[in-house]
This record gives C-alpha cells, structure tokens and sequence, in this order.
C-alpha cells in the first residue's frame, strides 16, 4: 500500500503517468449541485473521474439521518467499480483547491482500509504547476465491485456522543465556520448552533493563504492545543453534515495524529431528535 497521504502537483503527476493510481474529482457546490460535474467536463486534470458528494458520497437522506449519510458499501463500491478501481489501488481525490468535499472521499477509502491521499491545493496546483487538463466525460474501463468492509471503530454515534457529553472521555472537534458554530448565521439547517461541549476547529485553519495544508508540526500543535496531547482517540470530528470534518481527521493524520473518529451524521443529524440539547454562543 502506498502511505503516502498528501501529495503534490508534480507527484500525482509522476503517478498518473506510470499508471499507478485512480484520480478522482471531487468538486461540489452546495448551492448548484450540478455544477461540479460541469465543472468537471470543462476541464479535469487527465483521467480523472468525477464523484457528486450527493449521489456518488451518500445515500439518500432520511427521516433521521444528517444532509449527507454514508452510503451502502454496496454501492460506494460499485461507484469505485464503475470507474475501474480495485482493491489496493491507490486513490487521489481532489477538488477546487480546499479539499473540503475531497476530504470526505479520502475518509471513506480509509475507513474501508483502502489506500487514499490528496492533491495539495487541489485542481488550482495543479493548473498553477502549468500542468494540461483535459475536458469532456472521460471513458473507463470498469471492475468488478470489491466487498468493502468499513471499520466501524471509526465512527462515533450521537447517542455515545450524548452518553459522554461534556466529559474528558471524548472531545468534538466542530469543523464549520465560526458563525455556524454559534448559531448567529445557519443557512443550510433548520436549527443553529452546536453540540454542547463541542469545540470549534474550523477546517479552513488546517490551510495556508494559498490553500495548502500547513506544515504537519504546525497542525500537531494546534490540534494538541484542542484535544488531551497524545489522545487523538478521545477526539470526534463533527461539521454540518459529515464532510468537512474529514478534513479536520486528515489534517490530525497528517500531523501524526492518528485515530480519532467521525460522527458521520454530525450537526444536521444531531438536530432531527429535539431531546438532544443545543447550545449557541461561541464557547463550548
């Protein structure tokens, strides 16, 4: 497997180039769902394919789930089949540049024990590397669907979060802006504010001004700063609904902190049972 989870314009390039990894776009806009794949026709780095957050990262929404549910292995894995994927592959997910929807796809790989990483900067290092995109729906040679197995270790319900709220035995890492996470702005859910004891990690401070991820000693610091130092399984990523919080788990990864969790369901799960509290302001 390749270890390898961050990688740069000119090192993707050397891999796509000796064929030894699937690329996947993973561009999104909340506000025009289409958008990405049209987005991703005009122009994608060469070979890429193209993953929407809604119909290729999650299952349908139901009456108690967040915005974004994990989907069926069964159907992630024909996804990953239909693009001709298979097991031990190495996958690179990017998008615009954040890595913020990216993030979520790099997740689900990791915790189906697949190796996975990301294109620093995203399609905006690579096009300012000057290196060629292509355009038009690109053609694959499809496999067959892998049996994936997730490794539910990693992931964290809302009734263990209730069950030790507020307690030293699990710290949420809440990944949304902070107007979100105090309630003063919420246009995305019905209710505002942020899981009680939760504290406010925006994933937008894992980058720098050109939207790399900071060094890893810089993150370790920052999130150690947050978290009982050397406990990352105590910590529980939350957001909005599940994606940009793996971006907080990659970036923790990435400072050599392995192991802490998701709540998949996050914020806008939370908010579908009116027993569990609520709390706005912008402590925790």
């Amino acid at each position: 497997m390749n270890n390898e989870i961050l990688l740069s314009s000119a090192r993707l390039n050397e891999l796509i180039r000796a064929g030894e990894c699937t690329v996947v776009d993973c561009r999104f806009d909340l506000s025009a769902p289409g958008k990405g794949r049209a987005d991703w026709l005009a122009g994608h780095i060469p070979g890429a394919a193209y993953a929407h957050l809604d119909n290729d990262l999650a299952a349908p929404i139901q009456s108690d789930s967040g915005r974004h549910p994990l989907p069926e292995l069964a159907a992630f894995a024909a996804f990953l089949a239909s693009i001709g994927w298979s097991r031990g592959r190495l996958l690179v997910a990017y998008d615009e540049g954040s890595n913020a929807i990216a993030s979520r796809l790099w997740w689900m790989m990791r915790n189906t024990g697949q190796p996975s990483a990301l294109l620093d900067g995203g399609l905006s290092a690579w096009t300012e590397a000057g290196l060629p995109l292509e355009s038009g729906n690109s053609r694959f040679e499809s496999t067959q669907p892998e049996k994936l197995i997730s490794d539910q270790a990693q992931l964290v319900s809302a009734d263990e979060i209730l069950r030790c709220m507020e307690s030293p035995e699990l710290t949420v890492l809440d990944a949304r802006a902070p107007e979100r996470y105090a309630g003063t702005v919420e246009l995305l859910d019905s209710k505002a504010g942020h899981i009680p004891g939760a504290v406010n990690r925006p994933f937008s401070d894992n980058l720098d001004s050109k939207g790399r991820f900071q060094s890893p000693d810089r993150l370790r610091a920052e999130f150690e700063l947050l978290a009982a130092p050397g406990q990352p399984e105590r910590v529980v990523h939350s957001c909005g609904s599940g994606v940009t919080a793996c971006h907080n788990l990659f970036a923790m990864e990435l400072a050599g902190l392995p192991g802490s969790r998701l709540y998949p369901g996050s914020w806008s799960e939370w908010i579908r049972d009116p027993s569990r509290p609520i709390r706005t302001g912008e402590t925790p």
